[in-house]
């Protein structure tokens, strides 16, 4: 029976053994690393950069590769009503009134919804009309 269990013991300490990841074999991948660059000149193929700026040789703004302008188009945001500053890429509350985002296109125009502005007040918005809490004068439709 000690036979048995030491049999046991030394399969069991051989088998977790080679379940585990050896460190040695892994490839090292530290130079052939690739810079992506996200944003080019329309005139100039060859400036490439990371973030948007000007192009070096004519001045130009640096414009969105073909396939982050489809990446650009296709993810949708998600702003407060009350809150334009509050955007997130999912749906969900605002962080500062609990109030349920809605859908907005990349151009900024919500999607089948209508917003309300304070005439005095622009930062305050509803997706109601009604009256400013601020000033008390009612709130028009805001120009998309």
């Amino acid at each position: 029976m000690k036979k048995l269990l030491i049999i046991l013991i030394a399969f069991f300490a051989m088998f977790t053994s080679f379940a585990q990841k050896s460190k040695g074999n892994k490839p090292t991948s530290k130079s052939t690393t690739t810079i992506q660059s996200n944003y080019s000149c329309p005139m100039h193929r060859d400036v490439v950069s990371n973030e948007p700026g000007k192009c070096n040789k004519c001045n130009m703004d640096l414009t969105l590769s073909k396939k982050e302008q489809m990446k650009k188009d296709v993810v949708k945001d998600y702003r407060c009503p009350m809150h334009n500053e509050v955007v997130n890429d999912m749906a969900g509350t605002c962080s500062k009134c609990g109030t349920a985002l809605v859908v907005v296109d990349r151009k900024g125009s919500k999607q089948g919804h209508t917003t309300y502005v304070c005439s005095m007040h622009p930062e305050v918005t509803a997706d109601k009309s009604g009256k400013c809490p601020k000033c008390g004068m009612e709130m028009t439709k805001a120009k998309s």
